[in-house]
């Protein structure tokens, strides 16, 4: 067969003691079309399970289709996260073995994540008291109401652990860990951190007065940022826990509950994000 190429054409030698060239593996072989499929499955799976669990409380005798209880609101939470857990996992095994630390869930170095946070954080707070001094304060948020924290000392638990852990925890791992990981093998890092930073705001339309869209958004493309900065997903928990435990606090006019509520969803997302780091890990042996 005659070779298009010229005959003085041969392939550039490496250097003497230079490794050999890599294929893409993990997160940077992630197809950008992973991240808006997994979440279109994902939210599928949540409506399936939904409704699972008002079939389920219906058979029970509880009206939980005009008028779904915080129980029925609290199970259909979990499988929705489970299901956006589930989507991320499925879709980015498609390019190869995945572990946490493809994710995120790596550790950084100390101090200059701290100073991230502290500085993103700034940021988002600044950004937030532009957008209301503009379009005015925002209704309630109506979804703590919906899970009943007034109601039972059991229900303000499961609604702290909901808001303050359980949130964090899911939306980091799927939109920061896989959604902007995918999209930015394609968009680079502005360009994933500004569409993730979309539809993380999108996605909270459902839960959140409308004037909140807008500030959600920004801080979906700050922890981005925030991501990007440290090359861990661990920044982005603690600040994701630290903003919906204030936020959580503030709704339900608290003052000095706020510490010890800021300071356990820290503490228990670390603790659950280093578990999973912990466990799903490349066997080494």
């Amino acid at each position: 067969m005659t070779s298009l190429a010229p005959e003085s054409w041969s392939a550039p030698e490496r250097p003497d003691g230079a490794p050999p060239p890599q294929p893409r593996d993990g997160a940077d072989a992630w197809p950008a079309w992973t991240a808006p499929v997994a979440l279109v499955t994902g939210l599928i799976g949540a409506f399936v399970g939904g409704i699972v669990v008002v079939l389920i409380a219906e058979l029970a005798g509880v009206n939980a289709a005009d008028d779904p209880p915080p129980g029925v609101l609290l199970g259909a939470t979990a499988l929705q996260d489970a299901a956006l857990i589930a989507a991320a996992i499925v879709f980015a095994r498609m390019s190869g073995p995945a572990w946490a630390g493809q994710f995120g869930l790596r550790p950084t170095a100390f101090w200059r994540a701290v100073g991230a946070i502290v500085g993103t954080y700034v940021v988002f707070v600044i950004a937030a008291a532009i957008w209301t001094a503009v379009v005015g304060s925002p209704d309630e948020e109506p979804l703590l109401d919906e899970l009943g924290v007034d109601e039972s000392a059991l229900l303000l638990i499961l609604g702290m652990l909901v808001v303050c852990v359980g949130a964090p925890l899911v939306e980091e791992v799927f939109f920061r860990g896989f959604f902007y990981r995918a999209l930015r093998n394609w968009a680079g890092v502005a360009g994933a951190a500004i569409l993730t930073g979309l539809v993380f705001g999108a996605m909270h339309a459902t839960s959140s007065p409308v004037e909140h869209l807008v500030p959600l958004a920004v801080l979906g493309a700050l922890f981005c940022v925030l991501y990007h900065v440290t090359g861990s997903l661990y920044p982005c928990i603690v600040l994701h826990a630290i903003n919906n435990s204030v936020a959580f606090g503030v709704d339900q006019d608290w003052d000095w509950q706020i510490a010890p509520l800021l300071a356990g969803s820290v503490a228990l997302c670390g603790l659950i994000a280093w578990a999973a780091a912990r466990r799903f890990k490349p066997d080494t042996r």
